[in-house]
């Protein structure tokens, strides 16, 4: 019996030993046959691609999309760029780089890299115009089940006025689905413009204002419908579009004509600074704010690849390097011709020539590309109608920091009060014991720095060239003297006045005509006040 019990349970073990050892050596094949499946049914799906009929490509992409492999979108897009190849023995290879003879491939089932093979050993799956445009649809739908927000945002944006019957279904589902709120928006809309070309009414309801260009055509196109209900919808809903984007618009002029006058602030502040001091017409300004925008340019040569560091360290070098050269030409020059403006606007337009050489001589006479921050590139995205760019937004930004620092300047320091007492009775000042000729010295090389200060920001809008200060050197007198000579608050509200104004003009008047309107009407306006929007205060601006 002992017997017995004992052979039993070595029974039971070997039976039980099998069992483990059946399934350990099972399982790898069972996985290698679900691989095997795999590129067995992957191979059918490329096989479905390589016929004549572009109907049938049409409906084998159809089956790769509803595949759900996840080297479905990889394929998609090798077929798209010409890319999906297949081999002499009927292997499908993807190529990596087809430009050449000889092309770098990879397998399209298992990624492997094949080496370089001759164009002559590949044949190319061959597409229309109508397979392309199904290919970017069917691209945009697979994005859509992507884990990268930012590539479902794109799918959702090339899905806009491309659904069609066989993508709503899909789509609806997708809708519900999709926790980020501008994907699902974007794809409501895209849902909304085909059912609006179907005839539905309340697709209007959903694309309602909507500033987006693909919503205002798919409106337009129902404007020729047959359903008068239908085309009163849409004309009503694209006015109330069309009166948003003038409102858009008047915000992007005003905008723009606010970075406009940000650069006039900053090319004209130092200047009333030195004429409202000194009494001297400096046409030598625009060549120092020159001199700051080729710093700028200096510095990315020195900083290669660096060119944010570059432009933050421009800052304090192009205040320097004009506020050196201002004052070289006040010690040079202007001391010796004080109380003869004529004389001083001739020698320093003379001035002003020179640099202009001495930069065409040293440097180059061709302009330079300042490279712009990644930080400062690019937009912000309003809405559909309405970006702001980032560069001008820096601009205007550092134009009003520059403000600051001068009223802090000339409110909280000692060189501030010298300077304004000197400017309001220049004679009293030197009773009092306050140096004149230092604080012209300091207010001619303050004047200049801030001037050098514009270029630096100048060479983020525009290129660097010898006449750059050239185009400012005009507005730059007209905002002092529609703002009131040495006033900084004048000098900005006009600054930013005239920006504007220019803006506006520019549209329907060009930039000519819109530069003769803005003279005349200073001309016109310092006849009522000839001393400015904010004249200036004491015994001197009396007499």
């Amino acid at each position: 019996m002992h017997a017995a019990t004992r052979g039993s349970w070595l029974m039971v073990l070997v039976l039980a030993l099998a069992f483990v050892l059946g399934l350990t050596l099972t399982a790898p094949v069972s996985a290698q046959e679900a691989e095997a499946a795999d590129d067995t049914a992957a191979q059918a799906l490329l096989e479905a691609l390589d016929v004549s009929s572009f109907s049938a490509k049409g409906e084998a992409i159809e089956a790769i999309v509803r595949s759900d492999d996840p080297r479905a979108r990889d394929w998609l897009q090798a077929l798209l760029d010409g890319r999906l190849q297949r081999t002499d023995d009927g292997r499908f290879v993807v190529a990596l780089d087809n430009s050449g003879r000889q092309w770098p491939v990879e397998d399209a089932l298992t990624g492997e890299a094949l080496g370089e093979m001759s164009r002559r050993d590949l044949e190319r799956i061959g597409i229309n115009n109508a397979l392309r445009n199904q290919l970017r649809s069917a691209i945009a739908v697979v994005d859509l089940y992507a884990a990268d927000v930012g590539l479902r945002r794109a799918s959702a944006e090339r899905l806009l006025g491309e659904v069609d019957g066989d993508l709503a279904g899909p789509l609806a589902k997708v809708i519900e689905e999709e926790p980020d709120a501008r994907v699902q928006e974007r794809l409501i809309q895209a849902l909304a413009i085909y059912r609006l070309e179907q005839g539905e009414f309340a697709a209007i309801d959903d694309l309602r204002g909507s500033l987006h260009p693909r919503v205002r055509v798919a409106f337009n196109r129902v404007l020729n419908s047959d359903d008068p209900a239908l085309v009163d919808g849409a004309r009503e809903a694209l006015n109330s579009i069309e009166q948003m984007l003038k409102v858009n618009r008047a915000v992007e002029t005003l905008y723009f004509g606010l970075s406009l006058g940000s650069v006039l602030v900053l090319a004209a502040i130092g200047l009333a600074i030195t004429f409202g001091v000194m009494g001297v017409i400096n046409m030598a300004h625009g060549e120092l704010i020159m001199l700051g925008a080729y710093t700028t340019w200096a510095m990315q040569q020195l900083l290669p690849g660096q060119p944010g560091l570059a432009l933050i360290l421009a800052i304090p070098a192009g205040f320097l390097v004009a506020a050196l050269a201002g004052i070289a030409i006040e010690r040079g020059v202007i001391q010796f011709l004080k109380g003869r403006p004529l004389e001083t606007l001739l020698a320093t337009f003379g001035i002003s020539l020179i640099l202009q050489q001495l930069v065409r001589t040293v440097i180059s006479p061709l302009n330079r590309t300042v490279i712009t921050p990644e930080w400062m590139s690019g937009s912000i995205a309003i809405n559909d109608a309405l970006s702001l760019t980032l560069n001008r937004m820096v601009v205007l930004g550092f134009a009003l920091v520059v403000f600051a620092a001068l009223v802090l300047i000339m409110r909280r320091t000692r060189l501030g009060l010298e300077v304004r007492a000197v400017t309001q009775n220049r004679a009293m000042a030197r009773s009092m014991g306050i140096r004149a000729t230092r604080v012209d010295i300091l207010t001619f090389a303050l004047g200049s720095g801030v001037a050098g200060l514009a270029g630096v920001a100048l060479s983020q809008l525009t290129n660097v060239g010898p006449n750059l200060g050239q185009n400012y050197i005009i507005d730059s007198f007209m905002v002092v003297v529609f703002g009131g000579v040495g006033n900084l608050w004048g000098t900005l509200v006009a600054g930013l006045s005239l920006g504007v104004i220019n803006q506006v003009l520019e549209p329907w008047a060009g930039a000519v005509m819109a530069k003769i309107i803005v003279l005349v009407f200073i001309i016109l306006f310092i006849q009522k006040r000839p001393r400015g929007l904010f004249p200036q205060k004491g015994r001197a601006a009396e007499g």
